[in-house]
Parts: C-alpha cells; structure tokens; sequence
C-alpha cells in the first residue's frame, strides 16, 4: 500500500465537528475522517497550529506552532512576550511539534493585518525556527518578493534554514527561487486549478515535492484543470444529509490526498506510485521530527 503524510490539515476547523457557518449540520465526525485517511495509508498527518490536544489523541498526529500572517495583530499587542510564549508551546509540545509555522506574508489580505507588522512577526519566527533548530512551514499570498528577501537575509545572517512553501501556486521562477534556498514546495487542489499551475508542477523536481490536503479547504473541483488526471471518487453527501460513511460535500479532507498525488503525478507524466514513495521519503526529509513516535 502506498504511504501517505500530509504536512498540511486543519482538523480544528469547526466543519470537522459538524459546524458551518455557525449552525449545526451533523454530528463531530473527525474520527471517521481519520479512520478514512488511515485506512488509505496515510501515516501521519500533520495539523497546522493550535492542536496539541488533538495530537494528545493519537500518536499519528503532529503539529505546528506559530502565527498566521492575517493574526500577526496579536504578535504587535506585546512582540515581546507573544515570541517567548510560542518559545513556551514549542517546548511543551515536545516531539508532537515538528514546525514553527504557519507563518509568512499575506498581502491579499492586509485588512486583516498590515504588511509591516506581517513583515516584522515573520523576521521573528524565522529567529524562532534557527533557535529551536526546526523547519518552517510557509505561507505566501502577493508577497513573494518580500518573503524570498526576508528568508535570504536571514540565511546569510543566522545560518540556513529549511522548510516548505505550502499551497503554492506560483511560476516556475518562483519555484526554482525557493528550491535554491533550500526549500520545498506542497502542492494541494489549490495549486491545481489552471493549466498553467500543472506545468509548473511538471517542472519541479521530484525530490523536492511535498503533498497536503489543507483540509477542509482547497479541494480538487471538477471545474479545476487538474481534475481531468483524478481515478480515486468518493462518495459525497451534503452536510445536512451526513452519513458516517461518506465524505461531506465541499469539504475536504485528509483521505483526498491520494487525488492530489494522482494530479500531481498526472500532470507531470509520472507513475504515482512512484511519486507516492518520493514524497514520502522527501517529507521525513523535511520534517525529521516524524519520525519520533
């Protein structure tokens, strides 16, 4: 059976437990989720920022500690003492923290947060990722130049660092950017929308790919020009119509993560099992931390 690791899922998200929009539509259903995920091979899974009692749970799960670009209000409140507190939950969670992240630049949404305090919490969770020696798990929306010119100077100051670009959907320039400074590049359903997104897939060099789901968001659509290379269906049911076994329409979730390799691997004219494999190993590469239990 192939082997899967999702170095990207939101399990924390209110949809997991039955809830859109605020109003209730079935019952909390993340331990089918799982039992999904699992049953298809998925090993581990890692579970972006603010989960340490989910990853109490099961020994399968992992996750993340830092600040989102669109919450780095609450970094400026008091700099200071928000650094030493994220230095606090890395500490505590021990071996279920594998990166600090997600963090990095978002400048499509500077309503949320403005660019220069964006700017200023990512300088220091890049300090953060050099004194607790882990990867970073990145985020970059409209702000590529600045996020390329924030990790360089920081390398040739600190030292190298490492990590992944998640959920990128950019140019093949912008790729081999990334590749040179050492990191990796994950690839989800919203990587896969345009035609133009599967060429710079097939561009990327095998070993530096890494596969998420970002669940429950950027599923593959049939709209999506990457959906034309999807063999695995699940059956779907509305959330109102929720059934135990069924994924839940617009949803998505770990267990997809084999539509994202069968894309990825379409795209780029590779067999998916061995892209599976590559992927694998590429992601214990990155996240070392995996392979304590």
């Amino acid at each position: 059976m192939r082997k899967f690791i999702d170095i990207g899922a939101n399990l924390t998200d209110s949809m997991f437990s039955g809830i859109y929009n605020g109003s209730q539509k079935h019952a909390p259903d993340l331990d089918h989720v799982l039992s999904r995920a699992f049953n298809l091979g998925m090993e581990r899974i890692i579970v972006t920022a603010g989960a340490k009692a989910l990853c109490c749970t099961d020994a399968r799960l992992y996750y993340t500690v830092g600040c989102h670009p669109t919450r780095c209000r609450e970094f400026a409140a008091d700099p200071g003492q928000y650094y030493l507190d994220l230095e606090r939950y890395i500490s505590e969670g021990g071996s279920r923290v594998v990166a600090v992240g997600e963090c990095g630049l978002d400048y499509d949404r500077v309503n949320f947060c403005p660019q220069e305090i964006q700017l200023q919490c990512f300088q220091e969770q890049l300090n953060l990722a050099s004194e607790s020696k882990l990867p970073l798990f990145l985020h970059c929306r409209n702000a590529f130049e600045d996020l390329i010119s924030g990790i360089r100077k920081h390398i040739e100051r600190c030292g190298p660092i490492h990590g992944v670009v998640h959920t990128f959907d950019g140019t093949e320039e912008q790729a081999k950017a990334i590749i040179d400074l050492g990191f990796h590049i994950g690839f989800n359903g919203c990587s896969l929308k345009t035609k133009r997104n599967l060429e710079v897939v097939a561009s990327i060099p095998s070993e530096k790919i890494l596969l998420e789901t970002d669940a429950p968001w950027c599923e593959i659509r049939p709209t999506h020009a990457g959906f034309q290379h999807v063999v695995t269906k699940f059956t779907k049911k509305k959330p109102n119509k929720w059934e135990p076994g069924c994924m839940v329409a617009g949803r998505n979730e770990p267990a997809n993560i084999v539509q994202v390799l069968e894309v990825v691997a379409g795209a780029r004219g590779q067999s998916s099992d061995e892209l599976a494999y590559a992927a694998y190993e590429n992601t214990l590469g990155v996240f070392p931390g995996l392979l304590t239990s």
